[in-house]
């Protein structure tokens, strides 16, 4: 089916998407979290890739990626019009994801990332256990000499 929208109706519509506090992905782990009594998050920690949340005390950074823009191997599909666009665009973002990860790794950070299908209703339950896993693993780490301490930004 052919983009019944011009170029620049397209780009402008596609820029009104927000890249934070999404309500199908990180608002809805942020609501999971507080459901499941899970503390000691933050969000806003000026650290590489901006986590969507981190746990300090832990040093566990959490990424909540969405299937289409970070190309979910279960659910990804590129639109029918400009494939070679969509393909590099979720390519590009994929590179940053390990490049970030790297980054984050180096300063002692773990990294989790969550799909987002993984925050659906019947796959929720699964999703805490394994952030609840991960922060448990990463707790019983050995400590690395920390990085700067990232600080938090202030509220308007």
């Amino acid at each position: 089916m052919a983009d019944f929208l011009t170029p620049a109706e397209r780009s402008a519509l596609m820029a009104l998407i927000k890249g934070k506090d999404n309500a199908s992905t990180e608002l809805r782990l942020v609501a999971a979290l507080r459901a499941a009594g899970l503390a000691g998050w933050r969000r806003g920690l000026r650290l590489p890739g901006r986590p969507d949340l981190a746990f300090p005390a832990a040093r566990l950074a959490v990424f909540v990626d969405g299937c289409f823009w970070h190309g979910c191997p279960r659910h990804h599909r590129l639109p029918r019009t400009r494939r070679a666009f969509w393909s590099a665009k979720v390519a590009t973002n994929r590179r940053r994801d390990r490049r970030v990860g790297r980054q984050l790794r180096a300063r002692g950070w773990s990294v989790m990332r969550i799909w987002e299908h993984a925050l659906r209703r019947g796959a929720l339950p699964a999703t805490l256990a394994r952030l609840a896993r991960a922060l448990r693993a990463a707790s019983d780490r050995p400590r690395r000499p920390a990085a700067p301490a990232a600080r938090r930004r202030p509220r308007p």
